[in-house]
């Protein structure tokens, strides 16, 4: 079973939305997947109980992990787990401990960046992290590709020791997949077409921790 982790000390950043379609896409996939949310804001979970309204679409295990460590059903090829918000220090080890992929996504605002540049000071120091026990890469989040700011982005992320492995755009696709339960590679793909060709590289990230 190959174990994600969504992970960045500041909240908002886009999470729990790069957790759920995530889930849905290698379920999609036909893999069995298990989605575990460690964030007492329950993100996660109220997409899995908007899904429940579907009939035809793979089936995603979800796991309360705020009560109990998750463990996943016998045979799950893929748990994805939702990390919260200000997680720091010596609990920083003890999530990495269940991790084999941490997917780090840094939204294009100076705050997030600041707060982006302390949480990898604190990965860092993860033996984790420094035994190469556990890849890591990073997600610009919900980018607009003509603003300064995602200038500042790109080049911060651009100086760092660790791959960048999707550019996600902003858009209300993932709005209207968070409202729904379902994964915006579920929805019409009339209405997508333009926020998923910056999926292939991180899914094809992905894949290589899967097939390693």
């Amino acid at each position: 079973m190959h174990k994600i982790m969504l992970m960045n000390a500041k909240g908002g950043c886009g999470k729990s939305t790069l957790a759920t379609n995530l889930a849905s896409w290698y379920a999609d996939e036909g893999l069995k997947v298990a989605l575990a949310d460690f964030d007492p804001q329950r993100s996660s979970l109220d997409w899995l109980e908007a899904r429940q309204d579907y009939t035809g679409i793979p089936e995603i295990e979800a796991i309360d992990a705020t009560k109990a460590a998750p463990k996943p059903a016998r045979g799950t090829n893929l748990l994805v787990m939702d990390a919260p918000a200000g997680v720091h220090g010596k609990q920083i080890n003890q999530m990495l401990r269940r991790v084999d992929s941490l997917i780090i996504p840094v939204l294009p605002s100076p705050i997030d960046i600041r707060a982006c540049r302390r949480h990898l000071d604190e990965l860092l120091r993860s033996g984790r992290v420094l035994r190469h026990q556990t890849r890591i890469g990073f997600v610009a989040n919900r980018v607009n590709r003509k603003t300064r700011v995602y200038k500042d982005l790109k080049r911060f992320l651009g100086d760092l020791n660790f791959p960048v492995i999707g550019h996600l755009r902003e858009s209300q696709s993932y709005i209207r997949a968070a409202e729904t339960g379902l994964g915006v590679f579920e929805l019409p793909r009339s209405s997508v077409y333009k926020d998923l060709p910056p999926w292939n590289s991180l899914l094809d990230w992905v894949d290589e921790g899967l097939n390693s």
